[in-house]
């Protein structure tokens, strides 16, 4: 089980900070003469595979560019695509097949976002413990302003430990 990144976003909705604490699959990039013995269709303003197989590329894959050119369509932020029912204070977690998006917003407006592998466990608790270290580390900071990127040593550290505690354990309990 994996916490592949974290990040923190001001109530303005700008990133203040990032973490990429897992290394995603390369992407592979294949090369192919005309004719394609691939059929590509577009679903869901993506192209994917509908038929043939080649080269370890299947039924299914998502073509993402072709000569150089993106063929994926405009990108949406993930909330204007949704659409939360009156007074919804927004996302609190989002399901795929191969990660789960949590999210934690404080009474502040900021937001505590993890992007986790599917089967871990205790996120909820994890992102509450990332607000207290925020709050120990960066804001009692005298050199950090607020809604600014944060650029602390000690705030980087001890996240860095509360995830790898996290990831071993696959929980977060109380007291830790």
């Amino acid at each position: 089980m994996a916490i592949f990144s974290v990040y923190v976003v001001n109530k303005a909705g700008g990133l203040i900070y990032q973490l990429d604490s897992y290394a995603p699959r390369a992407e592979a990039e294949k090369t192919f003469s005309y004719p394609l013995d691939l059929l590509l269709k577009l679903h869901d303003e993506r192209v994917l595979v509908a038929f043939g197989q080649r080269d370890g590329i299947r039924v299914g894959h998502a073509v993402l560019a072709i000569n150089g050119v993106d063929v994926n369509g405009k990108l949406f932020a993930i909330g204007s695509q949704l659409s939360p029912e009156q007074g919804s204070s927004g996302i609190e977690m989002l399901e795929t097949d191969t990660f789960k998006l949590h999210c934690f917003q404080t009474l502040t407006g900021i937001k505590f976002v993890v992007l986790a592998d599917p089967r871990q466990a205790g996120i909820d608790s994890l992102l509450r413990k990332i607000y207290e270290i925020y709050s120990d580390f960066a804001l009692k900071n005298p050199f950090y302003s607020l809604e600014m990127p944060i650029r602390c040593e000690l705030f980087d550290q001890n996240l860095k430990l509360a995830l790898e505690v996290a990831e071993k354990a696959g929980t977060f309990g109380p007291g830790s």
